[in-house]
């Protein structure tokens, strides 16, 4: 059982370092990189959010699940960790965590599971077809992967996109970045 956790965490950091890789090698190569799409997802605040939502206040997007073991806790850790060293800074930016596991992760699983966090990570999540849509357009693997237990994982991107107000793209800050590095992006992000 060890092995094949292992085995998945590396298949899940590959996919994300592939990914990065992918984004970061289009935007330095100069073409017009667009991420993002539209959709229409429940917000763990309540509401039905949309792509046209997210303008107006720089943001991060993340996609995980709430079953998630290691990946998606550690990662919104950080995000809580980064909007605190920013202090007033941190209120003015966002961050979304998109549940790449709508089956299993009702908006109330979902409010449950960021609810230690800080308080500018909202959830979403909603049906699987408009889950589909946002994460085929970040370019997010994601992959429903059976367990011994009967149960199943998610094989997913661990990447944390960096968006600008208007919704441009701005750049990725990967999984487990040092934590000054990916302070100086987000500051450069709240500044662009």
């Amino acid at each position: 059982m060890n092995n094949i956790r292992i085995l998945l965490w590396a298949v899940v950091v590959l996919a994300g370092s592939y990914a990065a890789y992918l984004v970061l090698n289009k935007v330095t190569t100069g073409s017009d990189m667009k991420l993002g799409a539209p959709f229409s997802l429940q917000a763990t605040n309540g509401k039905t959010l949309t792509e046209k939502d997210m303008l107006g206040r720089p943001h991060l997007v993340f996609f995980g699940f709430t079953h998630c073991p290691e990946v998606c806790p550690t990662t919104l850790y950080e995000i809580t960790g980064w909007m605190e060293k920013l202090g007033s800074d941190g209120d003015r930016l966002d961050a979304y965590f998109v549940s790449i596991d709508p089956e299993r992760d009702t908006v109330d699983l979902l409010k449950s599971y960021i609810s230690p966090f800080d308080d500018n990570i909202l959830g979403l999540t909603g049906p699987l077809d408009e889950v589909d849509k946002l994460a085929k357009g970040y370019h997010v693997y994601y992959q429903k992967v059976p367990t011994e237990s009967n149960d199943y994982t998610m094989d997913h991107t661990a990447t944390i996109y960096m968006m600008k107000a208007d919704g441009s793209f701005m750049g990725t800050i990967a999984w487990q970045e040092n934590t000054d590095v990916a302070l100086e992006k987000i500051r450069r992000l709240l500044n662009s």
